[in-house]
């Protein structure tokens, strides 16, 4: 299972890409985090059902410092190729 993931809030400057990378790699999930310049976090997540399950929920919360206040979920495009991940990757902010 593949999720595109928005992430709103008090997400930025608060080791939220870190985080989240520590945690996909606790739970064997594939994909890529990037900060976006509108002060959100978009992540792709791939993996196991639960495992993807698993950091959908710990995005509703983030890390401590966090103030996650949306979390906007969507299937990943049909063009984005999930396969090509072997790890979870920090990606420059766009």
């Amino acid at each position: 299972m593949a999720k595109h993931l928005k992430i709103s809030g008090l997400v930025q400057g608060v080791w939220f890409r870190k985080s989240m990378q520590q945690q996909a790699e606790q739970l064997g999930v594939q994909g890529w985090v990037r900060n976006r310049r509108e002060g959100t976090v978009e992540a792709l997540v791939d993996g196991p059902d639960s495992a993807v399950e698993a950091m959908l929920a710990w995005a509703q919360q983030g890390p401590p410092s966090a103030q996650v206040e949306h979390v906007q979920v969507s299937d990943v495009q049909a063009d984005e190729p999930t396969d090509s991940y072997d790890s979870f990757e920090l990606r420059p902010s766009t």
